[in-house]
């Protein structure tokens, strides 16, 4: 296959004038083109009303401008793991951020099912994936970069399992987390069942030791893109210098001979991941259960609407 362009741009801070300019020159490289008047959804990750655990706001602003700029229809939408897209975007000040720009946050609602897989003996799998991501011409994964104690890295593919909805997402736990490989392999499989998706990586300062929600920040000074999700993150792993056996979702994406998962079939016009001096970046040692056991599930959906009723 051709080299498939990915961009790397240096950014030490969240300063509006300097993401604006970094975030620009990032998605112009990558040669990504929306087409004008198309339906694009940014799916930013608006965990937990924990800044460091979710997308910067001024990264999503800066996308957003550029995609306005592009003459695209903009929609924004999350589903967070705590509480309510509104309440935690108001909370880590997206709301205010986003407000010049005329951009409420939606949530991921109406789920549409979305086969996933296939479970031995239990036939087809299926996901509720918002009908406001189905009905997207394209998406642009906009996740903070962080370790996460149960797929050890999560980036732009993970971040993709936000677009189902609600409590479904602790469905999902509990009903296809008997392994980490067959979780991996259905968010890959969800990844390649939804329109096509770019990627704006945030790692300006990451989180890691531990996550999604309760790691350390790291300042990698990095903002990543590419015109798909996968390749930004085989670049991400490559500038971090993890292996793919550490990382269940790369992994599972080189068994199955996605070419997006090969960092050689990358290309960089700005950076290339052997040009950056990154600091230690600390991931996992072990990995947590995936599975939402039944007392895992219902403390799930208690936590759920409590944050849902604070919000």
């Amino acid at each position: 296959m051709q080299n498939f362009p990915v961009a790397l741009s240096l950014c030490s801070q969240y300063d509006e004038t300097q993401l604006n300019i970094r975030v620009g020159e990032a998605l112009d490289a990558c040669g990504w083109a929306p087409v004008r008047s198309d339906k694009i959804l940014l799916k930013p990750n608006l965990i937990r009303a924990v800044p460091l655990a979710c997308t910067h706001p001024l990264i999503v602003k800066a996308a957003a401008s550029w995609l306005l700029d592009h003459g695209v229809h903009i929609t924004i939408a999350d589903s967070p793991g705590f509480g309510t897209a509104r309440g935690v975007s108001k909370a880590i000040g997206m709301d205010e951020a986003l407000r010049p720009l005329g951009l409420p946050i939606r949530e991921m609602d109406t789920p549409v099912p979305v086969k996933v897989g296939e479970k031995e003996g239990h036939g087809e799998i299926f996901w509720g994936v918002s009908r406001l991501v189905l009905e997207s011409d394209a998406l642009l994964s906009l996740p903070k970069v962080k370790a996460h104690g149960m797929m050890r890295l999560s980036l732009a593919v993970k971040n993709m399992f936000g677009t189902v909805c609600g409590l479904r997402k602790a469905l999902a736990h509990t009903l296809e987390g008997q392994s980490t490989r067959m979780f991996a392999s259905c968010i890959l499989a969800l990844y390649r069942a939804l329109p096509p998706t770019a990627a704006l990586l945030d790692a300006v300062t990451a989180m890691h030791v531990t996550g999604p929600v309760r790691g350390k920040p790291c300042p990698l000074g990095l903002i990543v893109a590419a015109a798909d999700a996968l390749a930004a993150d085989s670049a991400m792993y490559a500038a971090l210098k993890v292996s793919p056996e550490a990382i269940p979702l790369w992994f599972e994406a080189q068994q199955a001979g996605m070419p997006l998962a090969f960092p050689q079939n990358l290309q960089y016009p700005l950076l290339a991941p052997d040009d950056l001096h990154l600091p230690d970046f600390s991931l996992p040692k072990r990995l947590d259960d995936v599975s939402f056991r039944p007392h895992r599930l219902f403390f799930s959906i208690c936590r759920r609407m409590w944050y849902a009723m604070r919000d």
